[in-house]
């Protein structure tokens, strides 16, 4: 069976990133941002979702993170839209909750083709080392657009900051991991239109 990979590069005056998303990998993750927190993040993706992430950013961070982590959203949704291909063959919808400590996450993710984000998580503090928080629903929002997903994501619970992001990280890889299999034996697309 072909293996799912996918090579991009995205150039403005603002960022350079370079990604290579393999969906059929093992959870492995080589990402440079200059961004601790963020990278903390896009390693529990690859490593719950089982997708083998190689991210590098150079980005304005005399500036702030606002550039290096939407363009890294950007070019990572484009990576998976292209990896999908026609998207024959996969399970489509997949779901997941995620406990750390005292939060629990939800994460529920249709590869639609239909851009949107549904994103209930509170923000009880600013930072997280040199990632502002905010910026955490504005990654998923880019990489969920470009990739033409469906995203609900929600903390049921939780107080701690560092751990609801962690959560929801965690979630939302789990739940793009399970919709992205390919089911045995499928190799139509999985919908009545005849197209995703």
């Amino acid at each position: 069976m072909t293996r799912r990979v996918i090579s991009l590069t995205r150039r403005t005056n603002e960022t350079n990133v370079a990604v290579t998303l393999d969906l059929d990998g093992t959870g492995i993750a080589r990402v440079t941002t200059g961004i601790g927190f963020f990278e903390h993040m896009l390693a529990q993706l690859a490593r719950h979702s089982g997708f083998d992430l190689d991210i590098h950013c150079d980005g304005d961070l005399d500036v702030d993170d606002h550039h290096t982590v939407e363009d890294v959203g950007i070019t990572l949704g484009q990576a998976m839209a292209q990896a999908l291909g026609d998207k024959a063959g996969i399970a489509r919808f997949g779901y997941a909750y995620a406990p750390l400590d005292e939060t629990l996450a939800r994460a529920v993710v249709d590869i639609s083709g239909r851009p949107y984000l549904v994103y209930e998580v509170a923000n009880s503090r600013e930072r997280i080392g040199n990632f502002a928080v905010e910026m955490a629903e504005h990654f998923w929002r880019s990489f969920a657009f470009n990739a033409g997903l469906t995203l609900h994501i929600a903390v049921l619970y939780g107080r701690n900051q560092h751990h609801i992001l962690e959560a929801v990280f965690k979630a939302t890889a789990r739940a793009l991991g399970a919709a992205t299999r390919r089911s045995a034996g499928r190799s139509d697309i999985p919908s009545t239109k005849g197209v995703l």
